[in-house]
């Protein structure tokens, strides 16, 4: 793979400080800048910026691999220890999952272990594993 540019994405929160506590405190994801309305993140070297607001878009689910996926949703793929140490880090704090930890698409292009939880914003967040991480865009 080639290396990849860092992504930004704004996101709306009904609750920076809930963020903040979650993000930062929870995951340990070092802050960037803030303000009363917004803060910075670096997600795992990506940059989220989370914007206090009153809408917050609604979940919807579609039909993954027999399981219920919420959408909008966002992640990022993590290698495989990171993955698992992520995984109890939340079972620890007693995060619960939408998804609990597994691997999707065993045996098949694009094996990847997955796991879904919502953030305390309302947020849905998915984090990924890829057996071959060659295969993040394989195709059946």
């Amino acid at each position: 793979m080639t290396k990849l540019s860092p992504f930004h994405l704004a996101l709306p929160v009904k609750d920076i400080k809930k963020a903040i506590d979650f993000y930062h405190h929870g995951l340990g994801l070092p802050l960037g800048r803030q303000s009363k309305s917004w803060v910075d993140v670096d997600f795992f070297g990506h940059q989220i910026v989370f914007h206090q607001a009153e809408n917050v878009p609604l979940l919807h689910y579609n039909d993954v691999d027999k399981h219920d996926v919420p959408v909008p949703h966002f992640g990022v793929v993590l290698e495989k220890n990171q993955w698992n140490e992520l995984s109890e880090k939340l079972l620890n704090q007693g995060v619960k999952f939408v998804i609990e930890p597994y691997i999707r698409f065993e045996g098949l292009p694009g094996e990847q272990g997955t796991f879904f939880f919502i953030d305390p914003n309302g947020l849905a967040l998915e984090f990924k594993t890829f057996k071959d991480l060659n295969q993040l865009f394989a195709k059946d």
